[in-house]
């Protein structure tokens, strides 16, 4: 009986260890499969989902924002100087007009959004500077001549029109204008735009930054900065959301060696928007000016005047005879208040005084050696300045 029980254990050892080699190496001889995601501890799985999963995509935003952006060619041409040796018809007739009479032209790329679907597309002012022909290429591949409704040097804002609007080709696709006040750090954006004619493309970043200013790109600056790939010919393009707004005029990049770096920088819809209407309605942007030079108030400036931080504008110099001179502001002043509203520093009241209207009369909080004094400064018109671009 003993040697039965032996004979029955060894059988039953060696069947187990025979069992346990082919469902290891074997799994499928013995009808099921190893584990899968097997683990060492024990762990949190998600279901597997009813139906494929969908992968996060902005398809829908490209989709809904690809059709109101366009290419923009420009040509320019060429002014060079005439002897005056060819006006004089003896000249002409042994010597002939130097030429065939055509001067050469020079030729723009860039790209532009259509905001309305009556025609108007909004552009930067450097994309169509000096151009003597605009043609504008749709994303449907059609191609029309547009003019130059107005602009503004000093955003780096321009208003086109499209004239050859007939039939059929009166429908446009006009983008749907975001809101600034939805806008967030760390908001997905989409730029697009035609970089370096190489054709509608899309490129997607984060909102790095708000109201960037002080980089000696515009007179007037609160530029958006993004990480989204911005590079040559995406100027005037679009600078959307993740819903396919329009938040943002791709104007800008920081670069050393011409290509996207990272830092690329858009004028906001709230201020691109104001100077569009301002073009459209009357053909030019109209700013407030009171005549003065400011200067940034310095720490060290801050502990020599006595003041309690560096916040406010110095007042360097006065124009004779301008409304800031016939209301009484002096040099050595420090503005602190425009309308009621705090000066932080030179570009922030430069903003201030351009947003008043000119011809009404607005308050001025101003800080006169130890003392605070009221001002009321009837606002006049700036001259519009061209700013030289590098």
């Amino acid at each position: 009986m003993r040697r039965l029980w032996l004979i029955f254990a060894q059988t039953v050892t060696v069947g187990l260890a025979v069992l346990f080699v082919v469902s290891t190496l074997k799994p499928d001889w013995v009808g099921r499969g190893a584990p899968v995601g097997a683990s060492v501890v024990a762990l949190r799985e998600a279901a597997a989902p009813a139906a494929p999963a969908r992968y996060a995509s902005y398809r829908e935003a490209a989709d809904k924002a690809l059709p109101s952006v366009v290419h923009i060619f420009t040509s320019q041409k060429v002014r060079a100087r005439r002897n005056p040796l060819l006006n004089d018809p003896v000249f002409r007739h042994f010597f002939g007009d130097g030429g065939d009479g055509e001067p050469p032209k020079t030729a723009g790329l860039g790209s532009g959004v259509i905001v309305s679907s009556s025609g108007y597309v909004l552009t930067n002012f450097h994309v169509v500077e000096g151009a003597d022909q605009i043609e504008i290429a749709l994303s449907d591949g059609r191609n029309l001549d547009a003019r130059l409704v107005g602009s503004d040097p000093e955003s780096d804002l321009a208003v086109l029109q499209i004239i050859e609007l007939k039939g059929k080709d009166l429908a446009l696709p006009a983008i749907t204008l975001g809101r600034m006040d939805d806008i967030a750090v760390g908001d997905v954006a989409l730029a697009i735009g035609n970089p370096f004619g190489v054709g509608q493309t899309v490129t997607m970043g984060i909102i790095s930054a708000l109201g960037r200013s002080h980089l000696g790109i515009n007179t007037f600056e609160n530029f958006i900065q993004t990480d989204a790939a911005i590079n040559p010919g995406n100027s005037g393009g679009a600078l959307v959301d993740s819903q396919g707004n329009l938040i943002g005029i791709n104007t800008a990049i920081y670069s050393r060696s011409g290509g996207s770096l990272g830092i690329g920088f858009a004028i906001p819809i709230s201020l691109a928007r104001n100077v569009m209407e301002q073009i459209i309605a009357t053909g030019s942007v109209t700013r407030g000016w009171i005549g003065v030079e400011a200067q940034e108030i310095t720490v060290d400036l801050a502990e020599s005047f006595g003041l309690p931080d560096t916040s406010g504008a110095l007042i360097a110099g006065v124009l004779r005879g301008s409304p800031a001179d016939v209301g009484g502001i002096k040099p050595g002043d420090i503005l602190l208040a425009v309308d009621g509203r705090l000066v932080k520093d030179p570009q922030g009241m430069l903003d201030l005084i351009a947003s008043q209207k000119p011809g009404e009369t607005v308050a001025f909080r101003l800080r006169r050696q130890n003392g605070v004094v009221d001002a009321s400064i009837r606002i006049g018109k700036r001259t519009p300045q061209r700013r030289e671009r590098e």
